[in-house]
């Protein structure tokens, strides 16, 4: 699956301040990958739809069981609301079962800078 293109629900107004989270995860087995990607189309149509998202894109290497996220919203308040609720509540609280590992940094930036680069997300990833 290559990198999905950064995706912009709501353009922010120029100048303005944004939350930035990327995230990595890598699960356990092919299956857990599998359940991974199954998932991603829905999680992705909720965020479309999620008051304080900025934008998003996700990259995936299934086979090596490795997704990346990057992401930014609003405000931090923006982004937990989205990660507790609806689709993805449910599908990350499936999921934790099947991750070895996973990874998470949050950061400010301007809007200015959207879309962040990858390179600057695996930077600051552990």
């Amino acid at each position: 699956m290559p990198t999905l293109p950064w995706t912009v629900p709501d353009t922010p107004p120029p100048g303005a301040e944004v939350h930035v989270f990327a995230s990595r995860f890598e699960t356990r087995t092919l299956w857990g990958a599998l359940r991974f990607l199954a998932g991603t189309p829905a999680v992705l149509r909720q965020l479309r739809r999620s008051p304080g998202a900025r934008g998003a894109t996700l990259r995936a290497k299934p086979l090596k069981r490795t997704f990346w996220t990057l992401s930014a919203w609003e405000s931090k308040d923006a982004l937990h609301a989205f990660a507790r609720a609806g689709t993805h509540g449910r599908t990350a609280r499936a999921l934790a079962p099947q991750m070895r590992d996973a990874a998470f940094v949050t950061w400010q930036a301007s809007s200015d800078d959207l879309p962040v680069p990858w390179t600057e997300a695996l930077r600051r990833l552990p």
